[in-house]
């Protein structure tokens, strides 16, 4: 392990000073930024969740290149601290003399990042509305559906809408007397809002009523938003598609029929809870080259839970609520005809309580480089039965309220930037009450070179449920920004139409025990490498190496049944090394096919050894002509090749047609059959049967 850790440093260090690098710390650039496509990316691994919520909201919001701050114009893929700032010149001279940004981007620059840009007429009626559905051969069920409308341009106002038919909606919980516990209805269909917003945007400030996401400085103190820059609020009417199926029986016994036991049903489409309410911004000059703006945020939301999070004070007398095998999980029932109560699977109860929540934050800015602010806030839940509260494994801390206050600020000069946040978190957790949290950057950037080294400290009392800052994958009691001590540098790079590279080496130490005793000082690295040739359109090589190590000072891989997933996840070693090959050839134009092959060996907490993994991907796109397009991929997955028996072994085919039917309507279907490759003779679970999956959407725009 020492001599991964020694190699990856070194090779980090060395790649970042003899190759010029960019930012946008995203994995990798998508060759489509559909929607369909970035899930398929998080499917395979290419992006991580995060990056995929990022990108999403980036689509759906726009960035005005005319008026976005330098944080928010960072966000755009592709783009160094020096392109930013180029573009702020540009946009300068541009306001000097009067007119307006057009671009101020290459050619090739403006084709990658138009589906991220904002560029709706000002001063004219412009939106879209989308209408989406899914459903699969097996579903005994009526489609879910969801509507997704947006509109803008006029008077500064926007407006944008998410409703959904869903199908399989629970009830709300309650105690009941006769079950001497807690109960839902069943599941039933229903008509939901889960988005609305309405948002002014003027010269100076702006207000926005409804659902958001927000963030500020290094997203330390607050982000819910996932861009690695956050600058105040967005809009949020972000929905996501179903990407499977599941089981169609929610209770267990005799609750449902034999054949709905057994079946699978398409599920309702989802979406994330954000903040609802109103956030508002004011800024305005404040003396000689200075600025200042102040932004403030109410929220009360409705919020959903896992079942397993749920605690039951009432029925849980212990000292030390969530001891270990103290405080279970309430069960929860479900009333049947006939007078019969089953007990609910379902691992998600919606809206077990509220969450009151507000804050804001004031910065004062000398440059488009250089700011200080000042971020807090604080939440309350507030649940629907009084003797409820959160398990240790939640990610919100129990025991009442909760929040953050921190300190930012960023400094840049030539091709240096230093930025830095520390926060302390606040909690009425038993035994908690709070702790520090500290992340510092430094990035050298210049017309080819971008460099990015940060540092991070998070006690492990540091429970703060919205911090979005960068950690490890690693998580106690639910939060991952916690019980952390490490170091990242990354370095990404764009030579147009020659190659790119992109990488990071990460390393961090549990500074404190985490779950259970002895797992303090535990090492973990994550090293990876990405390198792209785009010398020739005919043949665009792609290589990828990662390394990752983790629990290097705890007890080794281990497979004790005794030990609970986030104990082993603390004490048991696991390690993953990949290599993935991939290799896109545009045979002619409108005719694309890309290859790709990833092996690797991988160490689990659960097993003795290592086991191989194997994925290869097949992806085809055609365009026949400008209102059609075609999209064929095939997907053999494999996580261990030498055991047909237990974990996901399958082959998917998908095929996607688009057709602009006129400049203002588009229609876009996907099929995708998916086979279960298990040996049903030596499955530990029977194999699925062959799935069929479908999903239509219709858009137009005015």
């Amino acid at each position: 392990m020492r001599r991964v850790l020694w190699v990856g440093w070194w090779l980090g260090w060395w790649l970042a000073g003899a190759l010029p690098a960019q930012a946008a710390p995203y994995e990798v650039e998508p060759e489509s930024v559909d929607a369909r496509e970035l899930l398929a990316l998080a499917e395979e691994g290419a992006i991580s969740g995060e990056t995929l919520s990022a990108l999403l909201a980036l689509r759906r919001t726009g960035v005005d290149l005319s008026v976005a701050s330098r944080a928010s114009l960072y966000g755009l893929p592709g783009l160094t601290y020096s392109d930013v700032d180029g573009l702020l010149r540009a946009r300068g001279t541009a306001a000097a003399a009067g007119g307006r940004l057009a671009r101020g981007l290459t050619e090739a620059a403006s084709r990658r990042l138009a589906p991220f840009l904002d560029a709706r007429p000002p001063g004219r009626l412009s939106g879209d509305a989308r209408l989406m559905m899914a459903f699969a051969a097996s579903d005994g069920l009526l489609p879910p559906l969801a509507l997704q409308v947006r509109a803008g341009g006029l008077a500064g106002l926007r407006v944008g809408l998410l409703t959904a038919l869903a199908r399989r909606t629970l009830g709300p919980l309650r105690r009941d007397a006769r079950q001497r516990g807690f109960v839902v209805d069943g599941p039933g269909a229903a008509v939901q809002l889960p988005k609305l917003y309405m948002q002014w945007t003027g010269e100076r400030a702006s207000l926005l009523a409804g659902t958001y996401r927000l963030g500020f400085g290094q997203r330390l103190t607050l982000d819910t938003t996932s861009l690695p820059s956050p600058d105040g609020f967005l809009p949020d009417d972000g929905v996501r598609p179903p990407a499977g199926l599941e089981r169609a029986c929610l209770v267990g016994g005799d609750g449902c029929e034999p054949e709905a036991r057994l079946s699978d049903v398409t599920p309702d489409f989802r979406w994330d809870e954000a903040f609802r309410g109103v956030a508002g911004t004011v800024r305005g000059p404040l003396g000689a080259g200075a600025a200042l703006a102040l932004t403030g945020f109410a929220s009360y939301q409705s919020r959903s839970l896992a079942r397993s999070a749920v605690l039951d004070r009432g029925a849980c007398p212990s000292s030390r609520p969530g001891a270990r095998g103290a405080c279970k999980a309430p069960d929860v029932w479900v009333p049947l005809s006939g007078g019969r109560w089953e007990k609910l699977t379902a691992r998600t109860l919606p809206g077990v309580f509220r969450e009151v929540a507000g804050g804001g934050n004031a910065t004062l800015s000398f440059s488009s480089r250089g700011h200080v602010g000042l971020t807090g806030w604080g939440a309350r839940p507030v649940w629907r039965e009084a003797t409820l509260d959160f398990q240790p494994s939640a990610r919100y801390p129990a025991g009442g309220a909760f929040g953050a206050l921190g300190l930012d600020a960023a400094w840049g000069r030539g091709a240096v930037d230093l930025f830095f946040e520390g926060t302390r978190s606040f909690d009425a957790a038993p035994g908690g009450g709070g702790d520090f949290g500290m992340i510092q950057r430094t990035v050298l950037s210049g017309a080819s070179r971008e460099l990015e080294v940060s540092l991070r400290y998070y006690g492990r009392g540091f429970a703060n449920p919205y911090s979005g800052a960068p950690s490890g994958p690693d998580a106690l009691e639910g939060l991952r920004v916690r019980n952390e001590l490490g170091a990242r540098l990354r370095y990404l790079h764009r030579e147009e139409g020659a190659w790119r590279l992109r990488g990071q080496v990460d390393a961090w130490t549990l500074p404190a025990d985490g779950a259970v005793a002895g797992s303090a000082g535990t090492l973990h690295a994550r090293t990876s490498v990405r390198g792209d040739l785009r010398a020739w359109a005919w043949l665009q090589p792609s290589l990828q190496v990662e390394l990752r190590d983790s629990g290097v000072g705890g007890v080794g891989a281990c497979a004790d049944d005794v030990l609970t997933e986030q104990e082993a996840a603390d004490l048991c070693a696991s390690a993953r090394y990949g290599v993935t090959a991939r290799l896109r050839s545009d045979l002619m134009e409108g005719l694309t096919v890309a290859l790709q092959y990833g092996h690797a060996r991988v160490r689990a907490p659960e097993s003795e050894g290592l086991r191989s993994d194997a994925q290869a991907v097949l992806d085809v796109r055609a365009q026949p002509s400008a209102s059609l397009k075609l999209h064929g991929r095939l997907m053999w997955k494999d996580q261990d090749l030498s055991d047909r028996s237990r974990l996901q072994q399958e082959l998917r085919a998908a095929v996607e047609v688009a057709w602009r039917v006129s400049s203002a309507v588009s229609a876009q279907g996907r099929y995708a059959w998916v086979l279960d490759l298990k040996d049903a003779r030596v499955a530990r679970v029977p194999p699925d049967p062959p799935r069929h999956l479908f999903h239509l959407e219709l858009e137009t725009r005015f």
